[in-house]
């Protein structure tokens, strides 16, 4: 055997839910950069019990080795065997780590809820994994998307032993940058999550009900049934997943949401986090509200000063170098768990890394493609620039090819003065698709918007090509001036870098649901004809545009499959199946100067 290699002996012969499991042989991964790893000692299945008596079940994986040391946790609706990689390699180099299936899901006992019970059940796990024999009885936690939010949740619980987390694009309000944004329902994520969560539910329910004695005296023979279901298995969503039901019928932030809201506890937080993002990922949003959330406001100083964040490019969208349509280059590639260890490394060894170098913030700059450091976010040299709305009112798409047709859409400095205002007309029955952004399922990540362009429902606003390079980097918002025919519709906002050869590359996009222009939590019909003045939240970027490229916005109503239509008719979206067009008007002018608001950093 390589010295190099750690060695992992199983301990335990554990009972799975069926049949008995033995571990056999030797589990072997080969991590160079260990000069003495520790073998491992594998435990499968440990129970853990919760303060209501369900059982959750957990791997352990520790060095085979005298002493005591410093736990890492991950608590996964994904299936604790997908993270045996990151458990080997971390447990090769000095930590306890535990994999545990959350409840409700995989090995463990209860029923699943998404976000329920995730703040008791982590306090719980936290506090049983410190007591380990062999723990110094400091745990982290660490993983991503929901295992990112098991981890917040557990923080706002603030468990004595919980020493730090490591939560990787994730949420920090699961109504508005998780399940909703701007109001609009995130209906292709939340499908598709939703759809894949349900897979593991069914199968649970079918094993429940597999009993061959049960129909074992059908006659005729053809009748026998392969499970004991009184009925046909379940397949609706309301036996599978009630809790997109429930998303359904609180589209506003409510208690529902509140209870179980980042942004509602940052005071009760109080250990030292590294929030890790991606610029094109769905959740940049949370991850960089939850940095500078806790920054601001943690529970104490430890905490405050112990935020760090790195934002890389992919997230959701995929890793690099090759995302989307385009490549960002070999640096651009991240190791989540290299990243994760590091941060441990400092955090519980005092390892000197780049933790240790004073730096709060890394990010990567689109562009140029290059890691920077960063004193905070977001950087204090950026200049707010309003980069005005002006038309004759012809901004209205660009041909086939992406060469000017009647629009005259061009965004500038200087403010404008009496214009035309631009309109077009919003059909639900005829969205603009979504091509590309933090979904999959869609092309994830940068792709060509030119086929959306050339629709007459989007309007185009260009800047004339830079004659240097110039960086945007920092939140970006959308002011608009809008009138509507309807009592309710969506506009949209999306940030384009055009290339010379005409390649459209989105930066980031958001939405507003015109509802909820005053707040979140009541909604509020429109007035059809009135002007309005709302602001769209784009979110963020780091982005070079480089010489000869240029900046442009896209002004729309819809963004599907991404985010459910505005069916415009103002009823309650979940159960509406009728829809109306609408007439909407973007003004700029004296009186109404819509302006896009980007950081320039000089």
């Amino acid at each position: 055997m390589n010295v190099n290699e750690p060695r992992v002996r199983p301990t335990l012969r554990l009972a799975r839910e069926r049949g008995v499991f033995v571990a056999t042989g030797m589990l072997l991964a080969s991590f160079s950069h260990a000069v003495n790893p520790y073998a491992i000692a594998y435990e499968r299945n440990v129970p853990v019990r919760m303060r209501d008596g369900v059982e959750l079940r957990a791997d352990i994986y520790r060095p085979d080795a005298e002493g005591k040391f410093p736990v890492l946790l991950q608590r996964t609706p994904y299936d604790k065997d997908n993270a045996v990689a990151v458990a080997l390699k971390a447990a090769s180099l000095g930590y306890v780590v535990i994999i545990e299936d959350v409840r409700g899901r995989y090995a463990s006992e209860g029923e699943w809820y998404p976000f329920k019970n995730e703040q008791n059940d982590g306090y719980d796990t936290v506090e049983w994994a410190a007591g380990l024999t062999y723990s110094t009885g400091k745990v982290g936690m660490f993983g991503g998307s929901y295992v990112g939010a098991t981890q917040m949740l557990a923080a706002i619980a603030h468990p004595p032993h919980l020493a730090g987390i490591c939560p990787f694009v994730t949420g920090s309000n699961y109504h508005d940058n998780w399940t909703y944004q701007g109001g609009a329902f995130d209906a292709l994520f939340s499908g598709a999550w939703t759809s894949d969560l349900a897979q593991d539910t069914f199968s649970r329910a079918v094993k429940k009900h597999t009993n061959a004695l049960n129909g074992i005296r059908s006659l005729p023979l053809f009748n026998y049934p392969l499970f004991d279901f009184q009925q046909k298995p379940a397949q609706s969503t309301s036996s599978l997943a009630p809790y997109y039901l429930d998303w359904l019928d609180h589209p506003s932030y409510d208690d529902f949401w509140k209870r179980v809201s980042i942004e509602e506890h940052f005071p009760d937080i109080i250990v030292p986090a590294l929030h890790v993002g991606a610029w094109y990922d769905l959740f940049l949003g949370g991850s960089l509200r939850n940095y500078m959330g806790i920054k601001a406001h943690g529970g104490n100083e430890e905490a405050r000063r112990g935020q760090r964040l790195w934002v890389a490019v992919g997230g959701h969208a995929g890793n690099g170098p090759k995302i989307g349509a385009l490549d960002f280059g070999q640096a651009s590639k991240v190791d989540d768990n290299q990243i994760m260890l590091d941060w441990y490394d400092y955090l519980f060894k005092g390892v000197q890394n780049e933790f240790d170098s004073g730096k709060r913030v890394m990010i990567f700059v689109m562009g140029i493609n290059r890691w920077r450091q960063e004193d905070d976010w977001p950087l204090a040299r950026a200049k707010s620039t309003r980069y005005y709305l002006h038309s004759t009112g012809t901004a209205n798409g660009l041909a086939a090819g992406g060469s000017e047709r009647s629009s005259d859409g061009s965004l500038s400095v200087v403010a404008p003065a009496a214009e035309k205002p631009d309109h077009y007309v919003y059909d639900p029955n005829d969205p603009v698709q979504t091509v590309g952004g933090p979904v999959a399922l869609t092309g994830a990540g940068p792709q060509d918007q030119r086929q959306a362009e050339s629709r007459n429902d989007v309007l185009v606003y260009t800047t004339p090509s830079f004659a240097k390079d110039t960086e945007v980097t920092g939140p970006l918002s959308l002011d608009l001036y809008v009138s509507t025919s309807a009592v309710d519709t969506d506009f949209t906002g999306m940030l384009v870098d055009v290339w010379p050869n005409g390649f459209t590359q989105n930066l980031t996009s958001g939405i507003l649901r015109l509802r909820y222009r005053q707040s979140q939590e009541k909604p509020e019909p429109a007035n059809p004809g009135e002007t309005y003045h709302i602001t769209l939240d784009l979110w963020a970027t780091s982005n070079v545009f480089l010489a000869g490229h240029k900046l442009r916005l896209e002004v729309s109503s819809s963004n599907f499959p991404r985010y459910d239509r505005n069916l415009n008719t103002g009823e309650e979206q979940a159960r509406a199946t009728g829809m109306v067009k609408a007439t909407n008007v973007i003004y700029h002018d004296k009186a109404r100067p819509s302006a896009l608001i980007v950081p320039i950093v000089p």
